[in-house]
């Protein structure tokens, strides 16, 4: 299944009791953390990520693959492999894995130095490593984005 370069993908930061999710835009330039799911059972949870892609309107899933600071896969890797396997089969929706080292460590920064407290910042870690996931992969494709152009000064119109 070919990973779709158009419409909604969701970032995933994969844990075995609570499940950051973050979507993008259509146009897959903009990713906006949106919820933690608390795991059920695997119904429940194929019913969960399915009505996500219905209200959602996904088409595909970034999943964040834990990685060791050496490039190395582990066991959370493999574990993270069997979810996403599971994700695509249970929405029938493209999965794509993508290097999440330091993730949650980022949300965790981000959050202390936003000021919350202990608890706050639990609330919406998983969220948003899998918001800094997605926006991570999104900015590693740059489908077709165009650089910028030089700075000109007003005064000077642009050099064709």
């Amino acid at each position: 299944m070919s990973f779709p370069t158009q419409g909604r993908i969701a970032g995933v930061d994969f844990g075995e009791v609570r499940i950051g999710i973050a979507i993008c835009d259509p146009t897959q330039r903009l990713a906006s953390p949106l919820e933690n799911y608390s795991r059920r059972s695997r119904e429940e949870d194929a019913q969960h990520f399915q009505l996500l892609v219905d209200r959602e309107q996904i088409v595909g899933f970034v999943v964040g693959l834990p990685l060791f600071a050496s490039g190395d896969e582990s066991q959370k890797s493999r574990e993270a492999r069997q979810f996403g396997a599971w994700l695509e089969g249970a929405t029938g929706c493209p999965v794509q894995f993508f290097d999440e080292r330091y993730s949650t460590v980022a949300a965790e920064q981000i959050l202390t130095g936003a000021g919350l407290t202990s608890k706050k910042r639990k609330q919406r870690r998983d969220m948003l490593a899998a918001h800094i996931i997605l926006a991570s992969f999104l900015e590693s494709q740059s489908r077709g984005a165009t650089p910028p152009g030089p700075l000109t000064d007003e005064s000077t119109p642009p050099q064709r």
